[in-house]
């Protein structure tokens, strides 16, 4: 004998028209002797028994929020939907992705969610929204979210928001992490960024600081540089993470005499910079020979309970000592390494030894 799945199984027991008005027609209509029932199928009756003839959306949204197996809710939402003079919405769509998300059933949303790019309900903004959110947390599913947004574009009743672009430059900032690729999806920022002012939408500071990180990051630092400009015309702040990115970029792009620049601003407002940026403003400073720089660079971020990695007392103690400053170079050896209480006997060894070494 084939064997149904649970959900057609129930499916098929219960399916029946809602003709009857009354639990006890309901009853009368079933073929399956209630002794014999499972807790599954009465979960699943109970359900559709709340659902009184010529049910709304709104009561059966109710009905699946009300069931704590995500299979069962699938079941009513499959079921409703065969019933005469009844079609999901965009609420009961929603819903029913947020079940399956919730409850791990990740094919199913996959699968709600090309009905609703198909055409199966009206078009809504929250609804879209959270089927951006799915995708995006999904890798295989990245190009998909893509094509949610230009069917938003197309809309009339779900235009992106501001919520809209946050999650999809989210998105595409988790793929600059290699610097290989981050040039790759350079362009789609730059579009979105486009597209984000061509529908009116503001940004916060929160999407012009993952612009601006883009930007930086590809070394784009014209690009950076306007957009930071442009947060006063938003009503927005640049934070420390605004000038990290920025400072942090025009190093790494050899205009180091800039960097150092937007990292005197952040400091006079109080603002610390990321370790990373006090590591690559260090060693680019050392690296053009601006040793005090550098060095008060270093102990303002020794000052803020952060330590440079090894590379970073290297490249300047070394750089110091083959301009012919050894001397002072040892010298802050000692004093970083009584200021540095994460300094280990092996860097403090390794340190020594390269000053030694280019010292003879």
């Amino acid at each position: 004998m084939k064997l149904l799945s649970r959900p057609t199984l129930l499916i098929r027991l219960a399916l029946r028209p809602l003709s009857t008005a009354t639990s006890a027609g309901l009853d009368q209509h079933h073929s399956i002797n209630t002794r014999t029932r499972t807790p599954l199928v009465k979960q699943f009756e109970t359900g559709i028994q709340n659902l009184k003839p010529g049910f709304t959306q709104s009561d059966v949204d109710l009905v699946l929020r009300s069931q704590p197996d995500p299979d069962i809710a699938l079941d009513i939402f499959r079921w409703t939907a065969q019933q005469r003079y009844y079609k999901h919405d965009d609420f009961t769509y929603l819903t029913m992705i947020g079940i399956a998300v919730s409850g791990k059933r990740y094919v199913l949303a996959e699968t709600l969610i090309e009905e609703v790019i198909a055409g199966a309900c009206p078009q809504n903004l929250t609804l879209f929204n959270a089927m951006i959110k799915f995708c995006c947390g999904r890798k295989h599913l990245f190009n998909r979210a893509f094509d949610i947004y230009k069917k938003m574009t197309k809309s009339e009743d779900a235009k992106p928001n501001l919520e809209t672009y946050t999650l999809l430059l989210n998105c595409l900032l988790k793929k600059f992490d290699r610097l290989n690729v981050c040039y790759v999806y350079l362009h789609a920022v730059r579009s979105l960024a486009k597209q984000m002012k061509a529908y009116g939408v503001i940004p916060d500071s929160f999407v012009l600081n993952m612009i601006i990180k883009a930007y930086s990051k590809c070394l784009e630092m014209d690009e950076a540089i306007r957009f930071f400009r442009e947060m006063g015309l938003y009503g927005c702040e640049p934070n420390a993470y605004t000038f990290s990115y920025i400072a942090k970029g025009l190093c790494e792009k050899g205009r180091v005499n800039q960097g150092l620049g937007f990292y005197k601003e952040m400091r006079e407002k109080g603002l610390v910079p990321k370790g990373s940026t006090y590591m690559i403003l260090i060693c680019s400073l050392a690296m053009e020979r601006r040793f005090q720089d550098a060095i008060e660079a270093l102990f303002d971020m020794l000052g803020n309970s952060m330590s440079p990695d090894l590379l970073t007392y290297k490249t300047l103690l070394e750089e110091m000592c083959r301009d012919g400053r050894g001397n002072y170079a040892f010298e802050l050896v000692e004093e970083f390494r009584k200021q540095d209480s994460t300094m280990n006997e092996k860097t403090y060894c390794t340190l020594l030894n390269g000053l030694h070494f280019l010292s003879r």
